[in-house]
């Protein structure tokens, strides 16, 4: 159902704060900075995220993480460029869900008419906007310690900033209609949030039933600091989902006991190489396998 929307604040471009209504529930989503927060609970998520990513080494290493090769950094990874290809198609919709600072939402404008990115940390969401908007940004990376340099990332010239929108969003609890989107991406988020069969439901869930393509790549590193052990999808021997991860996402994509439907067509499987840099003599170099389904 259509959000009616309240404008506190617009300048002239953009609404810079307000209120979105739900007409159905009355429930209100606020708009900040100009980043729609469409989230449950969203009065408090604002604030919820900033302590743990806005710290200058967390946003050092995923500005470097995900723009590097832009930088012409001589350790950079082209993880992001490569996960782009495995699209072959042209659509009109398109959805990176945990897109993080943006980057493969950028390469996902020039496959789609539209794009939206979406993560849950507003921190994140206002440095990709700030990209959006200014098309470039500076920042500080950090050498050792407290050393820093200043960088700055300017986009691509082959993106269309104009065609990509990033908003507050969770990722277990999408704020889309269903059959919505032709060409999704799920990239590292599976390990990282408390529910991931919730997340493959509402990708599925957003899927067009016919003509969509979804990417989907994670390093399966499972970890109690974001989901219990009975979400896992794989890496442990006992209980539901047991042995290697990949095996499971393969049969719940192929409709394995009906979880996901209708099911998916998987057209190939490979792996990525990419890279976090905490600082200069510290890289964490990380293997996410992945999947490319149709249907």
């Amino acid at each position: 159902m259509p959000l009616k929307c309240i404008v506190d604040e617009s300048d002239g471009n953009e609404i810079v704060s307000g209120n979105l209504i739900c007409k159905s529930c009355s429930g209100k989503y606020p708009i900040a900075e100009g980043i729609p927060v469409l989230l449950p609970e969203p009065d408090s998520a604002i604030n919820r995220y900033e302590n743990r990513y806005e710290t200058q080494a967390v946003v050092s290493a995923y500005l470097w993480s995900h723009y590097a090769d832009i930088l012409g950094e001589s350790d950079a990874h082209k993880a992001y460029s490569n996960w782009a290809e495995y699209f072959t198609d042209h659509v009109s919709l398109a959805v990176d869900a945990g897109c993080a600072v943006g980057r493969f939402a950028f390469e996902l404008s020039k496959k789609s008419d539209f794009t939206v990115g979406l993560d849950m940390s507003f921190a994140f969401i206002r440095l990709a906007r700030k990209l959006l908007k200014k098309r470039t940004i500076d920042f500080e990376l950090i050498t050792e310690g407290l050393l820093t340099k200043q960088k700055t990332i300017t986009l691509d010239e082959t993106w269309a900033p104009d065609a990509v929108e990033f908003i507050v969003g969770d990722v277990t609890a999408m704020p889309f209609s269903q059959n919505t989107f032709s060409m999704l991406a799920t990239l590292n988020i599976l390990d990282k949030v408390s529910k991931p069969l919730k997340h493959l439901q509402e990708m599925n869930r957003i899927a067009k039933t016919k003509e969509a393509q979804l990417l989907f790549s994670d390093p399966f590193s499972w970890s109690t600091e974001y989901a219990q052990k009975d979400d896992w999808l794989g890496g442990k021997s006992e209980g539901t989902y047991t042995g290697k991860s990949l095996d499971n996402i393969r049969r719940l994509f192929k409709g394995q006991n009906q979880i996901i439907l209708p099911p998916w067509n998987i057209k190939q499987e490979d792996a990525v190489q990419w890279k976090i840099r905490n600082h200069q003599n510290h890289y964490e170099n990380i293997t996410s396998e992945l999947i490319i389904s149709t249907r």
